[in-house]
């Protein structure tokens, strides 16, 4: 999937990483986080791009949500060449997210990305606002400046573990779920509206997929 660079063309995305737990909740008395990134990752034929309708196998998992997070798009010199929004989309069954959460994360259509890339040169990402509306009412609402780890200090992480690659995506966590419809799995005819300050929004919209008969 080719993703537009703002004024410079496009490019292509190509590994995608998701770091879990990187948000402080502003509410908690304590912070019990992470001592180091912890990283997981989608499949590449979980892409999907803004405008996209997300459908899948309930008999697979009924329990589905959606995230919102600042996507970092590697350059060839393995800094951040821009930033976009990604929907990380995952089952929260145990026997998904819990033990096979590669498989919770990569159905088609469960990594939403776009509208485009901001360059790294017109945008600070230090504290920007960021969120999801699920069918106008706000499940998430944060700032970037809520990180455990700096996008610095995961690309660096990453970096000494695995080659980084230009046009490689790092979705960097999201911030703590809020309102009456934080827990709520998707249904049939939702529609997700992702949004960071300065980046835009990206709109998802779920429909029924008839139940897999093999």
């Amino acid at each position: 999937m080719e993703l537009a660079v703002r004024g410079r063309g496009s490019i292509e995305i190509r590994a995608i990483y998701t770091i879990g737990r990187n948000y402080r909740d502003p509410a908690a008395a304590s912070d019990d986080g992470p001592e180091r990134p912890l990283v997981y990752g989608k499949a590449t034929t979980s892409l999907a791009a803004d405008g996209s309708v997300l459908g899948w196998d309930r008999s697979l998992t009924a329990n589905v949500d959606g995230e919102c997070e600042l996507g970092v798009v590697v350059g060839g010199d393995g800094s951040a060449l821009g930033y976009t929004i990604v929907n990380d989309v995952t089952s929260r069954d145990p026997w998904l997210d819990g033990d096979q959460w590669l498989l919770g994360k990569s159905m088609p259509g469960f990594c939403p990305v776009g509208p485009s890339i901001v360059p790294a040169d017109q945008l600070d990402p230090a504290d920007l606002r960021l969120g999801m509306r699920l069918n106008g009412v706000d499940v998430q609402d944060g700032r970037t400046s809520q990180m455990r780890f700096a996008i610095a200090e995961i690309l660096a992480y990453l970096a000494r573990h695995v080659r980084l690659e230009e046009g490689d995506l790092i979705a960097t966590g999201t911030p703590v779920r809020i309102g009456p419809l934080a827990d709520r799995p998707l249904e049939s005819g939702d529609v997700m509206t992702c949004w960071i300050e300065h980046v835009g929004e990206l709109t998802t919209t779920v429909v029924d997929q008839p139940r897999s008969t093999k």
